[in-house]
């Protein structure tokens, strides 16, 4: 069941119970992972990481970029408030993520991975377009 909520002027349904559960050990989970194992290993200079990033020929700078990118999607994912918008820029990033690993990188077969992460996390930003709002809200006009 969705309850329908008010922010201001804009009525956002919110997920029920059950969920609401799914969705944070979801957000948690992915959370971590993106912190942990995905994003830290490029900020601290992982071998692979780096090859990684020279073959993709645009070398550290864009490497820390994605880490940092990873990290700070990761940890908005945890906080309520930024879950829809990180869950968005994150679906971006894993789109960007599968070209990548298909056209620069010559390795189609990997593309499938970060393609699931974006529709699940599209699917996050969906069911948290609240917080989407609610950051809305808050913008000046």
């Amino acid at each position: 069941m969705t309850a329908i909520a008010t922010t201001g002027t804009v009525a956002v349904a919110r997920p029920g119970k059950a969920l609401n559960r799914t969705l944070w050990t979801l957000q948690i989970l992915l959370g971590l992972f993106l912190i942990v194992a995905s994003g830290l290993p490029k900020l601290v200079g992982q071998s692979d990481a780096v090859r990684i990033f020279h073959e993709i020929g645009f070398g550290d700078w864009f490497r820390y970029l994605t880490g940092l990118v990873e990290v700070a999607g990761g940890a908005g994912l945890l906080v309520p408030r930024l879950s829809g918008l990180a869950a968005s820029g994150l679906s971006v990033t894993m789109v960007l993520a599968a070209a990548t690993q298909a056209f620069l990188l010559g390795a189609p077969a990997l593309a499938p991975f970060p393609l699931v992460l974006a529709v699940v996390f599209a699917w996050i930003a969906y069911q948290r377009r609240d917080s989407i709002a609610a950051v809305r809200e808050m913008l000046p006009r």
